[in-house]
């Protein structure tokens, strides 16, 4: 039963991959911030976000199963060096901010649940468990390969996902208010523009498809396996839905009721504890230290994963190019820490600016999904085409909602 069940997950290791770098403490915040201001209102906003993901994961995985073309590799081959250099370079900077808000609330976090336990009374300190958790992760990269890095990610999204649906049922708000937040509708608070295209934008990032892509070439499957891409897909965009909304639900369940708002990495600690108890806040910060590391492998993996994409060489993470660079955005952790700052309103407009970029690389999809010398047999059907079209049309509008919510704050 247990290699039954060990085989299945390292056949679906793209999406747990996808998984793991989505739900990472940017959704957890961005999440727990709309169900503290919005209860569970904005329910529809995360099933809208996941069905788009699906529909995405599904389109970009399944052009590379049929061309053996990895997205930048062939945005380059078809659109020129301009563009696609455009795509790298905002995906890169995108991802460099968010590295340092992602670390910075994993720490945060930690080091206010461990106050209780030091005798100081401050907690452990950020700059410690940053360089901790920085290390850890770099030695484990040096020495390991995608497939163990597979395996290790889907260890922590096990973990993740156990905690917070556990914490979700302990304090688990009116199931009614979940189906009424399946109605489509923005708060009429100043922030809930930019609330709501953060809780899309870090669901629907555009990087999460040029790295399913190459995830999907790195495990070597071909259009053989166009049925266990969609299998890997659809259960990837369920976990993002399920975890999301536990999420979610823990700050409606306890914090909405009492007027009480998410506005930085440690609030959720210091409200939720006194409502929900030491063992609840004790799980739910097991969930955001494994959210935060689950995310942090790709983050650190990313600039390398989107270079062998662009140059259309093997992936190595034992280059010293590579290492210099996952070096590089270890370090990036240690701003917050060291310098100070608030990261929460960080990583949600972040999120929320992704989505400025998202629809440039689904129309260059577009344009190649129909492209007859490219795809031959499996040219994008007409549902297929008017999917993404209606998905473009959405992200341009949500990119608008979040400009307008940030400018109203």
């Amino acid at each position: 039963m247990y290699k039954k069940f060990l085989t299945f997950v390292v056949s679906i290791g793209p999406g747990l991959f996808l998984v793991g770098y989505n739900i990472g403490t940017g959704s957890v915040t961005t999440m727990a911030s709309a169900g503290a201001s919005h209860g569970m209102s904005l329910t529809w906003a995360v099933l809208v976000s996941c069905i788009c993901t699906f529909v995405l994961i599904v389109i970009f995985g399944r052009f590379t199963l049929i061309t053996g073309q990895t997205t930048l590799r062939s945005f380059r081959i078809h659109f020129g060096a301009g563009i696609t250099i455009f795509v790298l370079l905002s995906l890169i900077i995108s991802e460099m901010i968010s590295s340092i808000g992602v670390m910075a609330v994993m720490v945060q976090a930690v080091q206010e649940w461990s106050k209780p336990l030091t005798s100081s009374g401050q907690g452990i300190s950020t700059v410690l468990l940053a360089a901790f958790f920085a290390a850890a992760l770099i030695v484990a990269l040096f020495n390991g390969r995608y497939s163990l890095i597979e395996k290790i990610l889907a260890l922590f999204v096990a973990i993740m996902g156990l905690c917070f649906i556990i914490t979700m049922f302990m304090v688990i708000p009116d199931a009614s208010s979940v189906i009424k937040g399946l109605v489509p509708g923005i708060p009429s608070e100043p922030n809930a523009g930019v609330l709501v295209a953060g809780m899309l934008g870090t669901t629907m990032g555009g990087v999460l498809y040029v790295v399913r892509s190459i995830t999907v070439k790195e495990k070597n499957w071909n259009v053989t396996d166009l049925k266990l891409e969609r299998k890997d897909a659809l259960i990837s965009s369920v976990l993002m839905f399920l975890l999301s909304i536990a999420i979610m639900a823990c700050a409606a369940g306890t914090l909405y009721p009492e007027g009480l708002h998410v506005e930085n990495a440690i609030d959720m600690i210091q409200l939720l504890e006194p409502l929900a108890g030491r063992f609840a806040i004790s799980l739910f910060v097991t969930g955001i230290l494994c959210a935060g590391l689950s995310s942090l492998f790709p983050h650190y993996m990313l600039v390398p994963l989107l270079l062998s994409d662009y140059q259309d060489e093997k992936l190595n993470f034992q280059t010293t190019r590579n290492r210099v660079i996952m070096i590089f955005y270890a370090s990036l952790g240690l701003i917050v820490p060291i310098f100070g700052g608030r990261p929460v309103f960080f990583l949600i407009v972040s999120q929320a600016l992704t989505l400025v970029a998202t629809p440039v690389l689904l129309i260059l999809m577009l344009i190649l999904q129909n492209k007859g010398g490219l795809m031959g047999n499996y040219r994008a059907s007409l549902a297929s085409n008017v999917a993404l079209s209606i998905i473009i049309l959405f992200t341009i509008y949500m990119s608008f909602v979040g400009v307008e919510g940030m400018l109203s704050i």
